[in-house]
């Protein structure tokens, strides 16, 4: 299969179907960091050469800096990462220039790369004024040569927009993106639509929910067994519940039987044929699940696939508001359930 490819830049292009690094910081099970490291040869080899991590996955940065520093300079220069600049809770009222210097150096040191290719900002809480200033602290490290693009994640359409008013140009939005969570089709893909900023999407199979293994399925007993699984069942009651879940996995696995791929390559390619989507962020700790993900470059949602879908998402429009405004509630059930004081080491 040949991998999508998309213009994140002037002269900077990424592959559609991004690798994701947060199933190799430990969370979901234990990790192979030798396996790990040798298996990421597959994804660039196949086509899949951008990698997205973030400051705050313990040790994935250093992981994927040891897999640049083994590659020839051919293949290191296919190579695109992507990494996030995610300041703690406690940081964000002091925070100034030589914070966020540092936590770039940092990042730049264990991924073994002079330039960072994006930084993906994000902020914890609106009502601590300053992230307007901090993605222009970025934007100067963008001038000083030391980050390529900036983007964002988590945010909402007006912050977004602020940024970008403050003269920080933001070439991409990392979002939250399935059938099951459609809230960036509303205002913040406006926003694309006037500004050209892009979206890159994860969630796209909702933490492996999105899946054959779930269809006939009763609801998982708790305690689920990672954070992810109790982030994306949250997702799934907002949608309606284990039922109208059941019925979207349904209408899937019918049309992925029809195109003969899994029902995550359609849960993905759904999202991939959505306005303003540049990419697909797909988690992996190893490459045995490699050619599912190749499959959705090997098809194509048809004239009949589509109204079945819509009728299914017409009947559960899922989580309501803007991007990430129910995660941002720290009282409520999304954001309990976060963890904002990670980048202290």
């Amino acid at each position: 299969m040949t991998v999508q490819r998309i213009a994140l830049g002037q002269g900077y292009t990424i592959s559609r179907v991004l690798r994701g690094g947060w199933q190799l910081a430990g969370g979901h099970g234990e990790v192979e960091p030798a396996r790990a490291i040798a298996e990421m040869s597959a994804f660039l080899d196949a086509g899949i050469t951008t990698f997205d991590c973030a400051d705050i996955y313990t040790g994935v940065e250093e992981m994927i800096g040891n897999f640049r520093a083994t590659l020839p300079a051919a293949d290191r220069d296919r190579l695109q990462v992507h990494t996030k600049f995610v300041p703690d809770l406690s940081a964000l009222a002091t925070l100034d220039f030589a914070y966020v210097e540092r936590i770039i150096d940092r990042s730049r040191a264990r991924l073994r790369m002079d330039r960072l290719d994006l930084v993906q900002f994000h902020w914890w809480d609106y009502a601590i004024p300053g992230f307007d200033r901090a993605a222009a602290h970025l934007a100067e490290l963008q001038r000083r040569g030391a980050i390529r693009l900036v983007g964002g994640t988590n945010f909402d359409t007006p912050s977004t927009r602020a940024m970008m008013e403050a003269g920080v140009s933001i070439a991409s939005m990392q979002v939250q993106y399935s059938l099951l969570d459609r809230r960036p089709a509303g205002a913040l893909s406006a926003l694309c639509a006037e500004t050209g900023m892009r979206l890159l999407c994860y969630g796209t199979v909702a933490g492996g929910f999105l899946s054959a293994r779930w269809l006939g399925q009763p609801a998982p007993a708790e305690p689920l067994a990672n954070r992810s699984l109790v982030k994306y069942r949250l997702i799934i009651e907002e949608f309606g519940g284990w039922d109208a879940f059941q019925a979207l996995l349904r209408v899937l696995d019918a049309i992925a039987q029809k195109h003969g791929v899994s029902v995550t390559a359609v849960a993905t390619r759904w999202v991939l044929d959505q306005p303003h989507v540049a990419g697909a962020i797909v988690g992996a700790r190893y490459a045995d699940h490699l050619p599912g993900t190749l499959a959705t470059f090997g098809f194509a949602l048809d004239a009949a696939d589509h109204p079945a879908l819509d009728a299914m998402l017409s009947a559960h429009p899922g989580p309501p508001g803007d991007t990430y405004t129910l995660e941002r509630d720290r009282t409520g059930v999304h954001g309990r359930i976060m963890k904002y004081e990670l980048n202290r080491g």
